[in-house]
């Protein structure tokens, strides 16, 4: 049976009843020129849980396993991945396509702030639009040799998730998560949004998930008791990382040195990628 959308999709632009999954002849092509290996989208279902941090985190534990690394920022109006990597200068091509802005660790950048005179400039932009500038910077940008492509996804379930979803080619996903006790329901948006798109899931990672002291390393739960391994088995997913609530990781990210920091808590979601390489 076709899995349909049924919602008001005026912005989207999907016809109320179309069959929202897609064979592998109908995603977008991404440039002739590109060499992308595996796919992975970074979501959420709900804003303020550090996402974008663990994008850039992960690019690093893949970076430090000998991987080529590249990161399409697809959050348009709330873009931060260039300031976390210290990345200015414009995205420059010629007919055949642009090429990203490289980190000083070697990972290839696009987002829409380096499109922009100032990246303080807003981008006030309707869905349409917006998800026209991702499928752009698949089909336009030429990712040269990537090993792995990294899409820092909006949060929530909106106009650029199912863009994402519906026009690229998925390896699978990972959830951001934090450990308050409404992830649960948010875990189960993203959960059942990826399901209907039949796109697998890789698993968990909690952001925020305590506090570690920077004087004595005593870890203090600031949230809570973290409920991920409960919400683990009950969607049956791999926990991926746990990732603290450290005044380093923010200070790093906040001076574009993200790819200084030493212990990045990902080694088991670095190790889950590399499977895609069996």
């Amino acid at each position: 049976m076709s899995e349909t959308c049924n919602h008001d999709c005026s912005s989207c632009g999907t016809t109320c009843g179309e069959d929202t999954r897609k064979t592998g002849d109908m995603f977008e092509k991404p440039n002739d020129l590109s060499t992308i290996r595996h796919t992975i989208a970074v979501v959420s279902g709900k804003g303020g849980v550090g996402k974008s941090m663990v994008t850039g985190l992960l690019s690093v534990a893949m970076a430090r396993k000998g991987r080529h690394v590249g990161i399409m920022d697809a959050d348009i109006t709330g873009p931060s991945i260039p300031k976390m990597f210290g990345v200015t200068g414009e995205v420059r091509g010629s007919q055949a396509g642009a090429f990203p802005v490289a980190s000083a660790g070697g990972i290839d950048v696009v987002s829409m702030n380096l499109f922009l005179e100032s990246n303080t400039d807003p981008v006030v932009w309707r869905g349409p639009v917006i998800s026209g500038v991702v499928k752009q910077f698949w089909s336009d940008i030429i990712w040269n040799d990537v090993d792995y492509l990294f899409i820092d996804m909006p949060p929530g379930t909106g106009d650029v998730p199912l863009t994402v979803m519906q026009s690229i080619k998925l390896d699978g996903i990972i959830i951001v998560t934090s450990p308050q006790e409404l992830v649960s329901m948010i875990v189960a948006k993203a959960v059942k949004m990826a399901s209907t798109m039949k796109v697998p899931i890789l698993g968990l990672v909690e952001n925020m998930s305590y506090f570690e002291c920077p004087d004595c390393g005593k870890h203090h739960h600031i949230f809570g008791e973290s409920h991920l391994d409960n919400i683990a088995k009950e969607y049956k997913l791999d926990v991926l990382g746990r990732i603290p609530m450290k005044p380093e990781l923010a200070t790093k990210c906040d001076a574009g040195q993200i790819e200084t920091v030493e212990d990045i808590y990902l080694h088991d979601a670095a190790e889950k990628l590399l499977d895609l390489e069996k």
